[in-house]
């Protein structure tokens, strides 16, 4: 079977539906995991042809990404495109992922937006420099953009792995263990829509950049 979509979505009622209904386009089965959103994010997408799974309280990122893995293996697909609710990512480019990881037999393929880390704000610009150089310095994989959460992951890959991360560091946490386990990991640029999604993401910059940067240190 192909792959899948899978996003991870907490209190994104504004977002959801347009991103959805573009990641429909692409063809691909599409799984929405609620976060244990407060607001009317479930209901946001009521109607369309996806899968929906709603979490009893919200449970972080990473619990959400781990939920749709879940249902990825339960359905057979071999892999899985994974992007945002609020809207940062271009759906458009969910097949040129797909295809160039499937084409190149890559396991993890990000999308990245190096070129637009200028626009980024300061801390998240610098983390997203510093991340990708550490990734190349002490892994040897040349990724421009260690944090996009624009990617595709082979379920070859995923099905070997055991994952504890419940937070925005289970991305870090799964480069790290690929990286450990000698599976490919590569980038391609992919433009984001937004490059500095500070109004709509729920990324603590202190707290999530802090648990990040410690996920990389315990697995290196």
């Amino acid at each position: 079977m192909g792959y899948c979509i899978i996003i991870p979505a907490y209190n994104a009622a504004s977002t959801l539906p347009a991103v959805a209904i573009e990641a429909l386009l692409s063809g691909a089965p599409l799984l929405v995991v609620d976060d244990g959103s407060t607001d009317l994010t479930a209901r946001s997408v009521e109607g369309l042809p996806l899968n929906l799974i709603r979490l009893d309280r919200n449970r972080g990122k990473g619990a959400a990404l781990k939920c749709g893995f879940d249902w990825m293996f339960l359905h057979g697909f071999t892999g899985a495109v994974t992007l945002d609710a609020d809207g940062q990512h271009d759906p458009t480019a969910i097949g040129l992922l797909a295809a160039a990881a499937q084409r190149d037999g890559v396991d993890i393929l990000i999308a990245s937006r190096s070129v637009q880390f200028d626009r980024m704000a300061g801390l998240r610009s610098w983390w997203n420099r510093f991340g990708a150089w550490c990734m190349k310095k002490k892994t040897g994989f040349h990724i421009t953009d260690s944090q996009s959460g624009f990617r595709y992951y082979s379920s070859r890959l995923l099905r070997t792995l055991e994952l504890d991360a419940v937070g925005y560091n289970l991305e870090m946490e799964i480069l790290m263990k690929a990286w450990r386990g000698g599976f490919r990991i590569a980038s391609l640029p992919v433009a984001a829509r937004v490059a500095d999604g500070r109004g709509t993401s729920h990324f603590r910059p202190v707290r999530d950049t802090w648990n990040i940067c410690m996920t990389f240190l315990r697995y290196y």
